[in-house]
């Protein structure tokens, strides 16, 4: 058997198909930004004539909160800031073991907003956010909209505004929010933050061939009557958000279409620690992995209800994504085993120009980053190729793990979302 054979090829058509999928967000992401300009010149255009809708319909925003005394006041000053008036705060805290409660109540007092404005409901038992957010939704939300929020995230001033611009679309029922990392000093505070903007970039290609399936927790936004018909959000898995924007197109995406929003930006916490990141992705992957199997029947679908994209490209796609991590180690050992034999450094550098190229024009495309962040970053981006790896370590530690929980991840007996309180930062920050 030629070993050396078998690798050259899986190389070939592992980087063939990267390679043609950055050509695909290249191309889509820039038809998406010129498609974002146009709509906004027209925005701008109806405001000027006196033509724009200048109603408000209540928006509810949903912040649940276990443990978050560090964060939960700089959220809610983000959110009151806000250029969008109609609101209705709602701060669901689930068995909070710290000052949480009693910070919200104080704050709540101490601006004398009104419970019709802003109010806490408080829950005595670690329900996980699932719970905590369809209690909030089922008893206390009004809103025609509802936007979620991360207690550790901060909102743009416009975030809500931009938001609900998007549902002057009938067919659109979710909007994914431009979610950020804020700034940290460290490898792995520019590796989560180079990482979410790469991806967030992607979001942009299957948001204009509406076949985009994720919408994350991070100032996602719904259409409460669409969360009413779907029955609000299900526990059964590790990553609620993934299950309820899954579950909506489940019903058909041509008519219930989810859109990323790029204009609507919002930033979070990245963790602080190795562990903390094994930890995190190994619970993504695990949840993502559970929607797949819980909605399998999409694969390959030629339901009427559902587009081309979305049933023969994006959810093979992911499904193809996760085995192909599996060979990575592979393919790192044949191309180090290349570079030593032939003595050429042409495979490392081709993969290093392709990724730090790309980082670039993404940095540069990104929205709300200043110029001097934008330099300031762009002197980091020479190393992303190479700091990149850690993360293909932590996602093939992660999907190792969930192999080794396969039974479980099968029969769905592992579905425990209760509360993992992370460790946040809690210092001021600014988006920028």
């Amino acid at each position: 058997m030629d070993l050396s054979g078998i690798g050259f090829g899986l190389f070939a058509v592992i980087s063939t198909l990267y390679i043609l999928h950055f050509g695909y967000y290249l191309v889509y992401a820039n038809l998406y930004d010129i498609w974002q300009m146009r709509r906004r010149f027209g925005r701008q255009l109806e405001a000027a004539r006196g033509l724009a809708d200048v109603q408000q319909p209540l928006v509810t925003v949903l912040i649940p909160a276990h443990n978050e005394e560090l964060v939960i006041a700089r959220c809610l000053d983000s959110v009151i800031a806000s250029t969008y008036e109609n609101l209705q705060i709602i701060v669901v805290d689930d068995a909070s073991q710290d000052s949480t409660p009693r910070l919200v109540r104080r704050y709540i007092k101490d601006r004398q907003f009104k419970p019709a404005y802003c109010k806490l409901v408080a829950k005595i038992r670690n329900g996980g956010k699932g719970v905590a957010l369809n209690t909030a939704l089922k008893h206390h939300a009004r809103g025609a909209y509802v936007m979620t929020l991360d207690a550790d995230s901060i909102l743009a001033p416009d975030a809500i505004t931009n938001a609900v611009s998007y549902f002057a679309y009938p067919d659109v029922v979710g909007v994914a929010a431009n979610v950020q990392i804020l700034d940290e000093p460290t490898v792995l505070g520019i590796l989560q933050k180079f990482e979410h903007m790469i991806g967030y970039r992607s979001k942009k290609a299957y948001s204009l061939c509406n076949c985009e399936f994720v919408i994350g927790g991070v100032a996602s936004t719904y259409r409460m009557e669409v969360l009413r018909e779907v029955g609000f959000y299900d526990t059964d898995t590790l990553t609620e958000d993934i299950g309820l924007s899954i579950k909506i197109i489940n019903n058909g995406n041509r008519e219930n279409r989810l859109v990323y929003a790029a204009d609507v930006v919002a930033a979070t916490e990245g963790v602080d620690g190795l562990r903390a990141l094994l930890k995190q992705r190994y619970r993504w992957k695990y949840g993502s992995l559970q929607n797949l199997i819980k909605y399998r029947q999409l694969i390959g679908s030629t339901d009427a209800r559902y587009t081309l994209g979305l049933t023969m490209y994006r959810m093979p796609v992911a499904v193809i994504s996760e085995i192909f991590l599996l060979f990575s180690p592979l393919i790192w050992a044949y191309v180090i085993y290349m570079t030593l034999t032939q003595y050429s450094l042409g495979l490392i550098l081709g993969a290093y120009l392709t990724i730090t190229i790309y980082t670039l024009i993404t940095l540069w495309t990104a929205e709300k980053l200043t110029f001097w962040n934008q330099l300031r970053l762009s002197i980091y981006a020479p190393t992303a190729y190479f700091i990149f790896y850690l993360m293909d370590f932590v996602q093939f530690w992660a999907i190792c793990k969930c192999l080794f929980h396969i039974r479980s991840l099968l029969s769905n007996k592992d579905s425990n979302s209760r509360w993992v309180s992370p460790r946040r930062i809690g210092r001021e920050v600014s988006l920028s």
